[in-house]
């Protein structure tokens, strides 16, 4: 099974929809192996953003991810990474399809909701930046046959 890192963002937690935006991802099928709530600590924000420094909107992203809590998580299943990918939708909701989390409740150019790997290899080099290995649960989902084949 693969593994990718979800943040429901500051708007997200503030608009009070991470329980719409998780139930998404379960209903699908996809396993939550690990989550936290937390604020961000600056140093991590920036370990996190570090391929985006030196960019404008890098100063800004920052300040907007250690705002306000958020929610991290650490979801399973058969390539999930472009799963949810695709679930999230197109970075600004403005432009997002309907029936995706952006294209359902986004239209905001500078606040996206959520953020998600975007290959296999950054989900491994961001759940390590996240997560110890030891706060990551492996466990068998009883729905696992029933999801994937």
């Amino acid at each position: 099974m693969d593994r990718t890192l979800i943040i429901l963002k500051p708007d997200a937690v503030q608009r009070g929809l991470t329980g719409k935006i998780i139930s998404r991802f379960e209903d699908k099928g996809l396993q939550v192996v690990g989550m936290k709530f937390m604020k961000i600590p600056v140093e991590l924000a920036e370990k996190h953003y570090a391929p985006h420094k030196g960019k404008p909107f890098y100063d800004g992203l920052l300040k907007y991810m250690t705002s306000s809590p958020v929610i991290v998580m650490a979801l399973q299943g058969k390539g999930v990474v472009d799963i949810a990918r695709k679930m999230m939708g197109a970075t600004f909701g403005f432009k997002a399809e309907p029936g995706t989390i952006r294209g359902d409740y986004g239209v905001s150019a500078s606040f996206n909701l959520i953020h998600g790997s975007d290959s296999p290899e950054s989900a491994k080099t961001e759940l390590a930046i996240w997560f110890k290995p030891e706060e990551l649960v492996d466990y068998e989902l009883a729905a696992r046959a029933w999801v994937f084949d």
